[in-house]
């Protein structure tokens, strides 16, 4: 079984408001049943993480500037690292994403070991 790499993307949004408890709570809801789903089935190598939205990037001379997101119109918002048997099974562990229902995208990436 391989490992692949499903980061998170969706349009950048400057600044967000921030979420009571409660909304919070609603937002994460379908991500924990969906990343359960995917541990229930023994495809979860890595829960992941969600990601802040600021950030550097280190460019070629030591060039750093701020945030992630100074040349792109999308958001890395996290990962997970799931185990499938091929680039197509990850892609069906994929379309589950909540992601997805708020008009982002999960790009799906077969993961190589080093060793």
């Amino acid at each position: 079984m391989k490992e692949f790499l499903l980061i998170f993307r969706r349009e950048h949004i400057a600044s967000e408001p921030a979420l009571s408890p409660e909304q919070l709570q609603a937002m994460m809801k379908p991500w924990q049943d969906w990343i359960g789903n995917i541990a229930a089935q023994n495809k979860l190598a890595n829960s992941g993480n969600r990601l802040e939205a600021d950030g550097r990037v280190l460019k070629t001379g030591n060039i750093v500037t701020d945030g992630p997101y100074v040349e792109i119109k999308e958001a890395i918002g996290g990962y997970i690292i799931v185990k499938a048997n091929s680039l197509e099974e990850a892609t069906e562990l994929a379309k589950g994403c909540p992601i997805l229902m708020v008009g982002g995208n999960v790009e799906i990436r077969t993961i190589v070991s080093m060793n």
